[in-house]
This record gives C-alpha cells, sequence and structure tokens, in this order.
C-alpha cells in the first residue's frame, strides 16, 4: 500500500519563509508542503515568491536537497472584478514548483458568475495540470459542503474540485452524509485539524480562530473519524493547524510540525 501523502500547510508555520517551511517538513517527517503565492490577507506577512526571483531559486534548492515535494499552492480569490488571466503566473509558478493542486475561494455573491469564473479557472490550470480546489469557508460565497458541490458541478469542468477542510466543514455545519455523495474525482486533498467546543454564534470568532487557534487532530470535539472515512481511502492530508498561542508560547514550528503530523498518525492509525 503507498504510504498517504502528508503535506505540512503553509498556516501551520506562517511565520517561515518557503525554503524554511520546506526544511521543517523534511526534518518532521512530511512528504509534501503547500507554499502560499498569495496572501490569505492584507495584514498577514507574505514571502513573495511571485516577485523574488532569489527566494524562488531557493526555494527550488531547497526542494531538491531534501526530496520534498509540492501538493498545493494557495491562495486565489474569485471575487466580482476577478480576471482569471491575472492568475496564470501563479499557475505557471505551481507548475515549476510541481504542484497539482490549488486552492481556490469563492468571495462573488454573484454564483453564476463565481461558477463561470470558476469554469474558467479550471480551463486555465488544465493547461499547467493543475486541478483548483474551491475551498467552502462559512463568512464566503462558498459558504459549506452544498453549495461548493453546486458551483463545482454547475462549472462543469473535469478538474474542477472540491477542498474540505475539517475546520470549515464542522463550523458551517456541512453533513457526513453530503460528503459521502462527494464523487471521487471531485476531490484530490483534504486539510485537516481539530476544532474546540461548540459552533460560536459570531461569524468573527469563527474567523479568529480558523486562523488562529485549531486545534492538532484527536485533541478538539470534531468528529474526524466520521470525516477521515467518509472521504477516499488514503487521499492526501494538508495539515493546517495555526496555533497562535503554542506561537507566542515560544514552542518552535519544527516542533508544531511534529505535534501536528504525530497526532494525525495516532488518529488514522485508530481508524
Amino acid at each position: 500500500m503507498n504510504q498517504r501523502i502528508m503535506s505540512l500547510a503553509a498556516l501551520t508555520v506562517l511565520e517561515l519563509s518557503p525554503p524554511e517551511m520546506i526544511d521543517v517538513a523534511a526534518r518532521a517527517g512530511y512528504s509534501h508542503v503547500g507554499l502560499r503565492t498569495e496572501p490569505a490577507t492584507p495584514e498577514e506577512y507574505h514571502f513573495p515568491l511571485l516577485r523574488d526571483a532569489d527566494l524562488r531559486r531557493e526555494t527550488a534548492a531547497r526542494l531538491r536537497d531534501t526530496g520534498i515535494k509540492v501538493l498545493d499552492i494557495e491562495i486565489l480569490r474569485l471575487k466580482p472584478d476577478t480576471v482569471v488571466a491575472d492568475f496564470e503566473p501563479h499557475l505557471a509558478l505551481g507548475a515549476e514548483f510541481g504542484a497539482s493542486e490549488l486552492l481556490v475561494a469563492g468571495n462573488d455573491p454573484d454564483e453564476h458568475r463565481l461558477t463561470e469564473n470558476f469554469a474558467v479557472l479550471c480551463d486555465l490550470a488544465a493547461r499547467y495540470r493543475i486541478r483548483p480546489h474551491l475551498e467552502f469557508m462559512p463568512w464566503t460565497d462558498a459558504r459549506d459542503l452544498t453549495q461548493a458541490m453546486r458551483i463545482v458541478e454547475g462549472a462543469g469542468r473535469e478538474n474542477g474540485c472540491v477542498l474540505v477542510d475539517a475546520f470549515h466543514f464542522d463550523r458551517s455545519a456541512s453533513r457526513l452524509d453530503d460528503l459521502r455523495k462527494l464523487p471521487a474525482s471531485r476531490i484530490h486533498y483534504a486539510q485537516l485539524c481539530d476544532v474546540a467546543g461548540p459552533r460560536p454564534n459570531d461569524m468573527a470568532e469563527i474567523l479568529r480562530q480558523a486562523r488562529n487557534e485549531r486545534r492538532f487532530p484527536g485533541d478538539g470535539d470534531c468528529d474526524l473519524a466520521g470525516l477521515l472515512r467518509a472521504l477516499p481511502a488514503d487521499l492526501p492530508l494538508s495539515l493546517e493547524i495555526p496555533t497562535r498561542q503554542l506561537l507566542e508560547q515560544g514552542v518552535s514550528a519544527l516542533e508544531r510540525a511534529k505535534i501536528a503530523l504525530d497526532k494525525t498518525r495516532e488518529l488514522l492509525a485508530r481508524l
């Protein structure tokens, strides 16, 4: 049986540059990383891979030296004024690094236009052999699994996929019954973490938790066993577990990455 792909997501160790992140992934025992070519928020400190040729060269060298591979690039947002062709440099960079998946957010309240733009993005990404995954998040315009499935199916592209993140699955009240209906061809990786406590009523608090305080698998209240059983066996897992509190307590990126991987392996062994 093939070893399941385990990828270190950028958000878990956001303070690291891409080359540092690749080193940490290799030392902690991951096979892959996810690279952030576009920051998730204007406030986020960003290492500009697209614009910094030296950083790109160093990143490529570190991938070569460690044997770590790139699973996905992130995060491209489909907004009302998005010109999809402007994303081509990101896709070219992803292909250069060997990425096969792309994380996409839906930030357009016009679902018809969002669906059309997702289709155009899929066509552009196909030229680079990359699969766009629409990630549903409760504060975006792809709020839950049902809506994300509708948009991806509506786009009607073979390489169009849905990204399931355990945090957003829980906080959007998405259902395992619906997840079991998602064709295996529509999902090529998932993001794993755990979630503490009941779902807050306040969307700002959900957003704060998502970006700053998730739990390691098995340390929260999410039905991760149910989620993993509903997903295709051996699906690549991206461990996206920001833990700002541990960062501020001085727990190193390497230690946090190791805990994430160890806890995930423990969970998988119990399934």
